[in-house]
């Protein structure tokens, strides 16, 4: 509910109250600004397939997967 304190606003200006209020009443809340993890402090860089023995599985173990 909207009062008036002072002066005698016309219908246009409460109309133009009544939208900005509104307005920034139903306005959300920005959403908040995720921080990206560094590669370095990835744990799931960390996990990732024991290496299975058999030909050329060293130089497999060294590959990105």
């Amino acid at each position: 509910m909207l009062r008036v304190v002072r002066g005698n606003p016309d219908d246009a200006e409460l109309a133009a109250l009544t939208a900005v209020v509104a307005t920034a009443a139903s306005a959300s809340a920005p959403a908040p600004v995720r921080r990206r993890t560094s590669w370095w402090g990835d744990r799931a860089a960390a996990v990732h397939a024991p290496v299975v023995a058999g030909d050329g599985a060293w130089r497999a173990s060294t590959l990105p997967r």
